[in-house]
C-alpha cells in the first residue's frame, strides 16, 4: 500500500479530514469520495496509479475523520467545504477532480459553479439523483420532522468481519481481501441498534447517522442540470454496468440522455463487472480512466 498521510483544515467551524498520498510536486488530483464512504477507500485506486500524483482526498463533514454535527446535515454544506478545500490546496490555476457517487454530484456543481477553476472533471456514477414533484413536499417535511423527534439509528455489526460479510453481500465484485480493507476504514466502534431493535455497542458505519436522514428539501433536477450547462471542462461519466444506478435510470425513459445532454463535453466509459462502488469493486479499471482522462 502507498502511504498517506493525514492534514486536517477548519473551515465554518468544523474540523475536516484531509488524506494526502503522493509527491506534493507532482500534479494535483483531487478524490472524491460519495455517500457512506470515506476517502481511505480511495486507496484501492491510488495503488493501481501508474504515475506520480499529489493527492488530495478530503472527508465530507460527518464521514470518517472529519468532525461529526450529530444532527441533520444539507447538501449545500458539503459545496461549502469542497470551495474551501480548494481554495486550500490549489488556491490558483485549474484543477482535475474525481468524485464517486455524492463526489462526483459534488465535482459536477463546483464545475459548473466556477468553469474557470477545472480543468478536466470525472464523475463516477455521480449524475445526480432521482427527481422529484412538488406533490412530494408535505410527506417529505412530515418525514424529516419525525427524524428529528426519533433520529435515525446506525446498525451495530458484532465485529468487523461481520461487516465485511455485510459489504460482501450486497456487492457480489467485492473481494474478501478488499472487504477486509474496507471494513477497518468504512466502519468504526460506536453504538447502533441490531435488526432487533436492541440498543448496543458494536461496529457501526464510519458516518454520523443523521447522514441516514432524509432532506426535507425536495432535490430539484432542473437547478443541478441548469449549473451544469456552465460547464466548460471536459466531463468523463463512468458507469459500472451492473450498478443499481443503470438499473434505476433505465426505468425513466430519456433521462439518462437528457442529463448528458447537458454538458457541452462529455463522454462516458463503462466498466464490466461493477456494481455503483466502481472503484471497489474494479480499482485497477477506474485508476487507468483516471490516468488516460487526465494525462491526455
Amino acid at each position: 500500500m502507498r502511504p498517506s498521510r493525514s492534514e486536517f483544515l477548519d473551515h465554518a467551524g468544523v474540523r475536516l479530514h484531509i488524506r494526502r498520498w503522493g509527491n506534493p510536486e507532482a500534479p494535483t488530483l483531487f478524490l472524491l469520495h460519495g455517500w457512506m464512504d470515506v476517502s481511505a477507500s480511495w486507496q484501492l485506486v491510488v495503488d493501481e496509479l501508474q504515475q506520480d500524483w499529489n493527492i488530495i482526498a478530503p472527508d465530507w463533514r460527518g464521514f470518517g475523520p472529519s468532525q461529526w454535527l450529530d444532527r441533520p446535515y444539507f447538501f449545500a454544506e458539503h459545496m461549502g467545504d469542497m470551495l474551501a478545500i480548494i481554495d486550500r490546496y490549489a488556491p490558483q490555476g485549474q484543477v482535475r477532480l474525481a468524485g464517486h457517487s455524492m463526489g462526483g454530484i459534488i465535482g459536477t456543481l463546483y464545475a459548473g459553479l466556477y468553469p474557470d477553476r477545472v480543468e478536466k472533471l470525472i464523475s463516477l456514477e455521480g449524475f445526480g439523483i432521482a427527481p422529484t414533484t412538488p406533490d412530494m413536499a408535505a410527506d417529505r417535511y412530515r418525514h424529516w420532522l419525525g427524524e428529528l423527534k426519533n433520529p435515525p439509528r446506525l446498525h451495530v455489526y458484532p465485529d468487523r468481519p461481520a461487516f465485511a460479510r455485510r459489504l460482501m453481500k450486497t456487492d457480489p465484485y467485492l473481494t474478501q481481501e478488499r472487504a477486509d480493507f474496507l471494513s477497518r476504514h468504512l466502519a468504526r466502534i460506536g453504538d447502533g441498534t441490531t435488526k432487533g431493535g436492541e440498543y448496543r455497542h458494536g461496529i457501526i458505519w464510519n458516518g454520523d447517522r443523521w447522514h441516514k436522514a432524509m432532506s426535507p428539501n425536495l432535490f430539484r433536477l432542473e437547478e443541478s442540470m441548469a449549473i451544469w450547462r456552465e460547464i466548460t471542462c471536459p466531463v468523463l461519466w463512468v458507469a459500472g454496468r451492473q450498478s443499481w444506478i443503470v438499473r434505476d435510470f433505465a426505468t425513466r425513459p430519456g433521462d439518462w440522455e437528457a442529463r448528458r445532454a447537458c454538458f457541452a463535453d462529455v463522454r462516458e466509459a463503462w466498466i464490466d463487472q461493477a456494481d455503483h462502488m466502481l472503484h471497489h469493486d474494479q480499482p485497477e479499471q477506474v485508476a487507468a480512466l483516471i490516468e488516460d482522462w487526465f494525462t491526455t
